[in-house]
């Protein structure tokens, strides 16, 4: 999925040597059901990952990726279908969590009740501020579920593409995880450059998580789509389709060594709609919703 792209600006996306399956909301109900939790982690593009998700299972293209059930008659006409995700206007008041839709408007959802879990917690930086932590491990129960958890990260561009911030953040958010429910197992050794940038004590870190013995703890990292010609002239060198092309291969390359998969959009989205030269309008969003859950499709949760 990460190699495939478009003929032509906007054409319909093509896979590349894979077969992308294009769910039906109640296949995706049945999917996102075999997890206790998929929990996403990361900035306004996985916002809309969680948005186009609750489009999908909301089935309702005008306002499923949005809390419409609070909204003034003039945010409904302004907020309408590709609108959503307009970052500066509307996708603010996007849907968090399913669990808002099941408080909310339970009848706008189509999966059956209390069968699915999905959350976003926006965690944007590196530093993370411990407050954001605490919200991940409030997620996590220190005991088995009967059911796995799913991880979907994203990070980048509020690093300003920073490759050692962006490998900080995700071991930060993997230690804090397995500390929090050891049943998740452990997960491979950091990155060499962030060992040599911890010294001994990444050496320490790595041999407790060798403690933690094997689990099932199906992990993705999503790296940010490409820039399109909206893109603010201060950052399209540190954040221009070449840095971003730069390091979606080198996130590829270091997350796989921590055993994490890899999904890449750059190709899926050179071609595509943007509201700001960054966030990518329902479509396109639509189109990475649908390759995560051929992600989690492929995932055996009979292995948990």
């Amino acid at each position: 999925m990460s190699s495939g792209g478009r003929i032509g600006h906007d054409a319909p996306y093509m896979p590349r040597d894979c077969d992308m399956r294009w769910f039906s909301t109640e296949e995706i109900c049945e999917i996102l059901g075999r997890f206790e939790k998929v929990i996403i982690l990361g900035d306004s593009m996985m916002r809309h990952v969680v948005g186009s998700l609750n489009v999908l299972i909301r089935k309702d293209l005008g306002y499923g990726a949005v809390t419409d059930w609070n909204f003034s008659p003039e945010e409904r006409q302004d907020c309408f279908c590709n609108y959503q995700f307009n970052v500066k206007a509307c996708s603010v008041q996007g849907i968090f969590k399913t669990g808002d839709v099941v408080k909310n408007d339970p009848e706008s959802l189509a999966c059956p009740a209390n069968t699915i879990d999905v959350i976003i917690e926006q965690m944007i930086r590196f530093p993370i501020p411990s407050d954001e932590l605490d919200r991940l491990r409030a997620l996590l129960p220190a005991k088995k579920p009967s059911r796995p958890y799913a991880f979907v990260f994203g990070h980048g561009l509020w690093n300003d593409l920073d490759l050692q911030a962006t490998l900080d953040w995700l071991d930060t958010l993997l230690d804090v995880s397995v500390q929090q429910a050891p049943w998740l197992g452990s997960w491979s050794q950091p990155s060499v450059s962030h060992a040599r940038s911890r010294g001994k004590a990444a050496v320490a870190a790595k041999g407790e998580r060798s403690k933690q013995g094997s689990g099932f703890w199906p992990r993705l990292f999503l790296t940010p789509n490409a820039a399109g010609k909206e893109k603010p002239d201060e950052w399209l060198v540190s954040q221009g389709n070449k840095a971003l092309m730069i390091f979606e291969e080198a996130v590829r390359e270091e997350v796989q060594r921590k055993g994490v998969e890899h999904l890449g959009t750059w190709n899926m989205s050179i071609q595509s709609n943007k509201f700001d030269g960054v966030h990518l309008d329902l479509r396109g969003n639509l189109i990475k919703a649908m390759m995560v859950m051929n992600w989690l499709n492929m995932l055996e949760v009979e292995n948990f």
